[in-house]
Parts: structure tokens; C-alpha cells; sequence
């Protein structure tokens, strides 16, 4: 509950902001009497893009009802009767809104807590005793909502001054009719008798005198009323585009260069709340200055008053609505990119929105968005205003979705769901270029109208480039392309320059974001790993990333030196490794990776014999490898490091790492000197139960033949072996155990490496002979 008891404590506009997140459509009741169940929910873990989550919103609606319910049944006394009824009320009131649209209420409820929490933060840095203490994020709020206060106060001003004026013009027209009415008095002497005349006509002549001389007073009056009014128009606007520019140049820039680089793991972009409300204080501080300047330019036409009016009414018009156009054209963005691998013949989505639509009411009347796919050039010429309406690369299915209103949180969005591309046209490709170079972007557009249709606006933005694939081998060279685009592309580029080569320092930041987003691990890439990657993706021996010349922007297209494979491809494989097999283990620390065998050789024979370390496979895409120390068979004496063939994915989905280390006995610390089971045992896979209907489960297990004991484990119970092989030691036949057939060389190639079909064979004919009754199969054994 604390955030609302915080909340609770806001004064003078943060409480009144807090205030007006509620409505009929949630009330403040509900809300504190009910505050402590709403914020122990999990509102976060719903995806409100997801219709399929839409069961999970349903169960909180109906949990919240039932808790309104309860709390209602539980008051007593005069006041707990009339607060019974109005939360049975509320509560009948909530399931008749969102019965039909649940995820209505969660956003609804997210927004608000998000907004709570943002205005309660905002409160804690503002009051604090210490200024210096505020950052900087706060310090830039603070001037920004300075700036929107400045241009109220203004606005407010020429309000006041425009109503003024307004009221001195219609003194002057009655004045001015007065002056008319007494030149009629006038004109009309001519039919009096003379003596008549010569009696009324002084008066009139002296009365029209005073009244004409007001009149060209007050004229005066009324042109610098008009000019000081435009004077202070001008003001407001310099201060409106000074502020737009801060908010579109600078802070919505920023959140569109955050979305791009969490694109590639980095932090999240954060909510567009914030710069929503700053888009909505600008456009109705724009249309209030419209209104006003207009209203100024029906009073001049109402009373033309030579003067330079005219000239700077039209001018302040003609910057007004620049600056409403530029704020409606910048403020469409995309809200959830759309992937920027993007697969043919396979859906995806996007969501597009309009930061100011709620302020202009552009619902009443909801735009129709149309996604397209466009090339790079086509990209370009877009940006140059130059015809491409009919210019696509593509065709993408369900590209057309209606803006809609949610009320709730004020926002004004297009959510496509189902976009499929069917087709891509690829230009023509110079040289070595691939396919997973090649970018396109894809091209939201929309029209619609405000105020009446008294300004029409076509709108345009465009995705974060798109690699297209056919084929899921074309993953990881796409998402190279991808990774060097989202880091190091500049804001305000042409579509869709990036440097060429970039320091390897500079890349080193982008693989670390990329390692730790895939892996879902805090524990990124040391020095060290950086180091080791330097030297493998440079085939250099350098201890020094800070001196290695620039990286190509392909991320070595060449394959790496004596492989078949490139730098990227190597390293997507480690990516992908640790991320479906070894991520504990990983974010343990128990895998150093990122060693070769020259440096696991350096390691280790300064170490006890048994001691071993976990290392990535120079030769194998997506492989690791065990290398340990230990006596030379052939040598007495003498050690040497031991390298376990490569594991991969394959290996891993038959039996784990932990379970594979815990086979084999000759592994002892993990290095520096670690015991193996001080670091693995929690990962084991717990022994198998004794046998179920007659029948005894096997369960495989790894051996290395030269460094097999004669008694396994007897608490393991029965077990397949399965050989691995070593190097650099020859293989020698392994030993035969007990019960167990015995294996032949068989399951080793020509190579001495471990033959994985083999291998099962063995433990398809072992399962085999313990699928026989155990009476029948162990009754000599047994007596």
C-alpha cells in the first residue's frame, strides 16, 4: 500500500494530475479501499498485444469484484450502510465496463499505478533539502515543467489581453455608429427652418467633434492593442517551438534511439506516458494560441485599422501552423516495432500511436493506418518528398488496421496483430553482398483531419531496418547486420547509413548488450572475454582491444582462419549454447568460456591433477568442451591437459553438463580448485527410483575410456555407458562392466571421436535385455 499512502500525500498539480486519472471509468474509491490488493497484483505479467491473455485479465476482474464485494459486506454502522451500497455499486458498475474487455481494465490499472509511482518519484526528488542531490532526469523534467507553466501564464496573458481588446473594439463600433447617427443628425439641419438650425447645429457639431476625436484615439489604442498582442503571440510561439524542440528533438529522439538499442539487448525504452502528456500540453497550448490568433483576425476583420497588422497576423498564422504540423507529424510513431528479422510467410506485429490524437479528437472520426514494405533507396526518395506512392517491396497481408481510443489511459493506437509477409522483391545486388545486408523498413501511413477538417494531415513513419529471410539458416548473418545497425546508427541519418568500420572497443559494448539480452544473464563478458575475442576475431595475439585497428561493419565476413564459419556465426552459436543449456552454470561462474587451448594448457598445469575448466569450442559453432588435467598414461611421470570432445546442443538435450561432469570421476576441482560438486551437485539429476511393474529404467551415462573406474557409482542404479572421446591421448577399449554388454570400438571413428548413434544403439539394446522380467533375466544372479 505504500505507494498509495505516498500518493495520498501529493499537493497542488501532481494532486491534482492524480486526481484526474479517475473516472467513471475507474473510481478513486475502489482504489483506496481496495489499494493494497491492486498493488500486490501482477499486472505486469500480463501482455495486453496477447488476445490470448485475455483469460488471465478476466480472472483479475473477477477477483477484484469479489474483493469489492467483500469489503462491502463487512461494513457496519450508519456510514458502513450508504459506503456498503456505493461499493456494490462500483462493483456491479466494473464488471458491466470490462466484462467484455478485460485487458481494458488492466491497462487502465497500469497506467495509473505506472503514473502514481512516476508523480510520487517526481514529489520525493523535488522536495528534497538538497539540491545538488536531484539527477539530471529530474532536473530536465523540472525545466520542461517550467517552460509548460511559463507558456500557461502567457497564454493566460494574451487571453486576457484578447478579451480586452475585444471589448474596446465593440466600445469603439458603438462609438463609431454614435459619430454615424450624429452625422445624420446633421445632414437633416439642412430641412429645418434656419433658426432651428442655428440653434441645434453648434451642439451637434461640438458633440460630433468629441466623439470623432475619441474615435481616432481610441483607434490608436486599439492598433497598439493589436500589435502588443501580436508582440506577445510571437513570444509564446518562439517559447512553444523552443519547447517542441526539446520534446521532439530531444527527448522523443532519445526514446527512439533507446527502442532502437533494445533492440539489441539493451534496457528497456521505458513508457511514453511522460512524453505524452508533454505532447498533449504543447498541442492544446498550440490550438488555444490558434484560437486566439484567429479570434485576432476576425476582430482586424471586423474593424480594418490601417497598419502592419495584417502582415504579422498572417505571419503568426502561417508559424502556428508549422508548428501544430510538425507536432501531429512527429508525435505518429511506432510503439512496438515490428521484428527486424523478419521471415517471409510468417505473422508478426507492430503498434503504431499517436501521442496527441486524445487532445485534437481525432477518434471521433478514427484514421485507417496502412502498413508497407519498402526498399532502402525507396526509403530515401521518401524523405526527399519524392513520389513513391505506389513504389512497394513487397506485399503484406492484414496491413490495414483502424486507430482505436482506449479511454481509459487516454492513448490512441493502432495495434496490427496478424501481419504476414507474403512476398519480398529484392533490388539488384552488387558483388559479395548477401541477402542479409540487404534492408528494407517498413512504412506505416495515415490521414486525418482536426478541428473540424480545418487542417488535414498525412502522416508517415518508418520501422527500424528489416532484414528479410526465407530460411532460418539466414538468422544469425541477418541478425549481425541488425546488431551493427541498432548500434551504431546516428539520429537524423539518411535510410539507412551506418560507418563502415567502427573501433573494436566501441563493438565490444554492443556484443556485451547482445550476450547478456540473449543469455538472460546479468553476468556479461569480461575483459578478458573481450580480450579473447579481440585476438579471435583479428586472428591477432594482442592483449590490447584499445590498439586493434577498425571492424568491418559485417562483422568478418571472412571466415575465421582454418574454419569454414565467420567470427559472428561462431559467436551466435556460443550465444545460443549458453542460452538453452548452460545459463546457470554460466551465471555462476562456473564456465570460463572464452579460453582457447593454448591458455586452458597454461592454466591448468600449474594445477592439481583432476582440475578442469569449461571452454567454448574453437572448432565446433555452438560447441564446449572440458579440459582437465591428469597423469600421461603412455609416460610415467609426466602430466599433460586432457580436451573432452566438444558438447553441443545435441549432446545436451540426451544428457545435461552437471550430469555429464558428474559421471566422470577423474574430475575433481573445477578450476582454480573448486570441488566439482561444490558447484554442480544442485544440478544433478536426482537418482532413479527402484523398479516399477517388473521393470528397471536405464539411464545413460557418459564414459571416457581411459579414465573410467572399475566400480561406478552402485547408488546410480543401472546404467548405459556411453563413451566420449579424448585428446590428445590415444583411445584404448573401454572396460567391461558387470551386467553391462561390452563396447567395441565401434562407437569411435576413424578420428578416436565419440559416434553419438552408435552410442545409442547400445543403450536401445541395453533398454531392451531390462525390459525382460528382472525374475527371469537376474534369477541366477540373484541366488
Amino acid at each position: 500500500m505504500a505507494v498509495w499512502i505516498q500518493a495520498q500525500q501529493l499537493q497542488g498539480d501532481a494532486l491534482h494530475q492524480m486526481q484526474s486519472l479517475y473516472g467513471q471509468h475507474f473510481p478513486i474509491e475502489v482504489r483506496h479501499y481496495l489499494s493494497q490488493w491492486i498493488e500486490g497484483q501482477l499486472w505486469d505479467a500480463i501482455d495486453l498485444e496477447n488476445p490470448q491473455e485475455e483469460f488471465k485479465a478476466k480472472r483479475l476482474l473477477d477477483c477484484l469484484i469479489q474483493e469489492l464485494q467483500n469489503k462491502a459486506e463487512h461494513q457496519v454502522g450508519e456510514d458502513g450502510f450508504l459506503l456498503k451500497i456505493k461499493l456494490g455499486h462500483y462493483a456491479s458498475q466494473l464488471k458491466s465496463t470490462y466484462d467484455r474487455c478485460p485487458l481494458e481494465l488492466v491497462r487502465c490499472i497500469k497506467h495509473i499505478l505506472y503514473t502514481e509511482q512516476r508523480l510520487v518519484r517526481e514529489a520525493t526528488n523535488s522536495s528534497s533539502p538538497v539540491g545538488g542531490m536531484m539527477d539530471s532526469m529530474s532536473q530536465k523534467y523540472q525545466q520542461i515543467n517550467q517552460a509548460f507553466e511559463e507558456l500557461r501564464l502567457l497564454t493566460q496573458d494574451t487571453e486576457n489581453d484578447l478579451r480586452k481588446l475585444q471589448h474596446n473594439q465593440e466600445y469603439f463600433i458603438i462609438q463609431y455608429q454614435e459619430s454615424l447617427r450624429i452625422q445624420a443628425q446633421l445632414s437633416s439641419l439642412a430641412t429645418l427652418p434656419p433658426a432651428d438650425r442655428q440653434l441645434r447645429e453648434p451642439a451637434l457639431l461640438s458633440k460630433r467633434a468629441t466623439v470623432e476625436a475619441w474615435l481616432t484615439r481610441e483607434a490608436n489604442t486599439l492598433q497598439k492593442y493589436r500589435l502588443d498582442l501580436a508582440e506577445k503571440h510571437q513570444k509564446t510561439l518562439q517559447l512553444l517551438r523552443k519547447q517542441q524542440t526539446i520534446i521532439l528533438d530531444d527527448e522523443l529522439i532519445q526514446w527512439k534511439r533507446r527502442q532502437q538499442l533494445a533492440g539489441n539487448g539493451g534496457p528497456p525504452e521505458g513508457g511514453l506516458d511522460i512524453l505524452q502528456s508533454w505532447c498533449e500540453k504543447l498541442a492544446e497550448t498550440i490550438w488555444q494560441n490558434r484560437q486566439q490568433i484567429r479570434r485576432a483576425e476576425h476582430l482586424r476583420q471586423q474593424l480594418p485599422i490601417p497598419g502592419p497588422i495584417e502582415e504579422l497576423l498572417n505571419e503568426l498564422n502561417s508559424t502556428i501552423t508549422d508548428i501544430i504540423s510538425a507536432l501531429v507529424t512527429s508525435t505518429f510513431i511506432i510503439e512496438k516495432q515490428p521484428p527486424q528479422v523478419l521471415k517471409t510467410q510468417t505473422k508478426f506485429a507492430a503498434t503504431v500511436r499517436l501521442l496527441v490524437g486524445g487532445k485534437l479528437n481525432v477518434h471521433m472520426n478514427p484514421p485507417q493506418v496502412k502498413a508497407t514494405i519498402i526498399s532502402e533507396q525507396q526509403a530515401k526518395a521518401l524523405l526527399k518528398n519524392e513520389n513513391t506512392r505506389n513504389d512497394s517491396s513487397g506485399e503484406i497481408l492484414n496491413n490495414n488496421c483502424v486507430m482505436e481510443y482506449h479511454q481509459t489511459t487516454g492513448t490512441l493506437s493502432a495495434h496490427f496483430r496478424n501481419m504476414s509477409l507474403k512476398r519480398i522483391k529484392r533490388s539488384d545486388r552488387r558483388g559479395a553482398e548477401s541477402v542479409t545486408e540487404e534492408k528494407f523498413t517498413i512504412l506505416f501511413e495515415s490521414q486525418f483531419s482536426v478541428g473540424g477538417n480545418e487542417l488535414v494531415f498525412q502522416v508517415k513513419t518508418l520501422s527500424l531496418p528489416v532484414v528479410v529471410i526465407v530460411h532460418g539458416s539466414q538468422d544469425n548473418n541477418a541478425t549481425a547486420t541488425v546488431l551493427w545497425d541498432n548500434a551504431f546508427a546516428e539520429p537524423g541519418r539518411v535510410p539507412f547509413l551506418v560507418p563502415d568500420k567502427v573501433l573494436w572497443p566501441q563493438l565490444c559494448d554492443a556484443i556485451n548488450i547482445k550476450y547478456k539480452a540473449e543469455v538472460q544473464s546479468n553476468r556479461g563478458l569480461s575483459e578478458e572475454n573481450l580480450v579473447f575475442l579481440a585476438q579471435k576475431a583479428f586472428s591477432s595475439s594482442s592483449n590490447n582491444p584499445e590498439g586493434l585497428p577498425e571492424h568491418d561493419d559485417d562483422l568478418v565476413p571472412e571466415s575465421l582462419p582454418g574454419r569454414n564459419f565467420t567470427f559472428w556465426q561462431w559467436f551466435d552459436g556460443v550465444m545460443e549454447l549458453t542460452k538453452k543449456h548452460l545459463k546457470p552454470h554460466w551465471n555462476d561462474g562456473a564456465i570460463l568460456g572464452f579460453v582457447n587451448k593454448q591458455q586452458a594448457q597454461d592454466m591448468l598445469m600449474s594445477k592439481p591433477n583432476g582440475t578442469f575448466l569449461l571452454r567454448f569450442s574453437d572448432s565446433e559453432i555452438g560447441g564446449i568442451t572440458i579440459a582437465w588435467v591428469a597423469e600421461n598414461p603412455n609416460k610415467a611421470g609426466e602430466r599433460m591437459v586432457w580436451n573432452l570432445m566438444p558438447y553441443t546442443t545435441k549432446d545436451f538435450s540426451i544428457r545435461s553438463l552437471a550430469d555429464r561432469i558428474s559421471d566422470l570421476n577423474h574430475l575433481l576441482f573445477l578450476y582454480p580448485d573448486r570441488p566439482k560438486d561444490e558447484v554442480f551437485s544442485k544440478y544433478y539429476t536426482p537418482p532413479l527410483s527402484k523398479a516399477v511393474d517388473g521393470y528397471v529404467k536405464p539411464q545413460i551415462k557418459q564414459v571416457v575410456p581411459e579414465f573410467t573406474t572399475a566400480n561406478p557409482d552402485p547408488t546410480s542404479g543401472n546404467q548405459t555407458y556411453m563413451d566420449h572421446g579424448a585428446s590428445p591421448a590415444p583411445v584404448s577399449h573401454p572396460h567391461t562392466y558387470g551386467i553391462y554388454p561390452p563396447m567395441s570400438d565401434s562407437m569411435l571413428d576413424a578420428d578416436g571421436d565419440f559416434d553419438l548413434d552408435d552410442t545409442m544403439d547400445v543403450a536401445r539394446h541395453v533398454e531392451e535385455l531390462l525390459r525382460r522380467p528382472v525374475e527371469s533375466q537376474w534369477g541366477g544372479q540373484q541366488s
